[in-house]
């Protein structure tokens, strides 16, 4: 039997602010709005935010959900189609308070890629696979 990957759900102690940075800076459109879960409109993979509290409540108590979250939790990948989309993209995300991590770079790796924070801490990345 083999499994599918439906949706990514993000913890956060602070679901209303990472909600907003997701609209309003990344653009995704929220379908369901909740005090402690948040739901975005996406093709492909579902993305949702819940907040830790209800989690926890969900899950019992389960002691990760009621700890302090140190360093990186999560990664998401942003692929554009064209470096120029990158580079643009990236300086949008900042000028809407997007934390400003590294700025996109041709890597050796063969993709044009930039880092970015979001309100949680965690990194992003967006990126494009550059022509050959």
């Amino acid at each position: 039997m083999k499994v599918k990957l439906e949706g990514l759900t993000l913890l956060a102690d602070d679901v209303a602010r990472l909600a907003r940075f997701y609209e309003e800076v990344l653009g995704f459109t929220i379908v369901i709005e909740e005090e402690h879960y948040v739901e975005f409109d996406n093709s492909g993979v579902r993305l949702a935010i819940c907040s830790k509290s209800l989690m926890a409540d969900n899950t019992n108590g389960y002691a990760s959900f009621k700890e302090s979250r140190k360093g990186q939790a999560v990664e998401l990948n942003f692929q554009c189609d064209s470096p120029d989309q990158v580079y643009a993209l990236y300086d949008e995300f900042v000028s809407k308070g997007a934390m400003d991590v590294t700025a996109p770079q041709i890597k050796s790796w063969g993709h044009t890629t930039g880092f970015f924070g979001d309100p949680e801490g965690n990194v992003h990345s967006i990126f494009v696979v550059n022509p050959t």
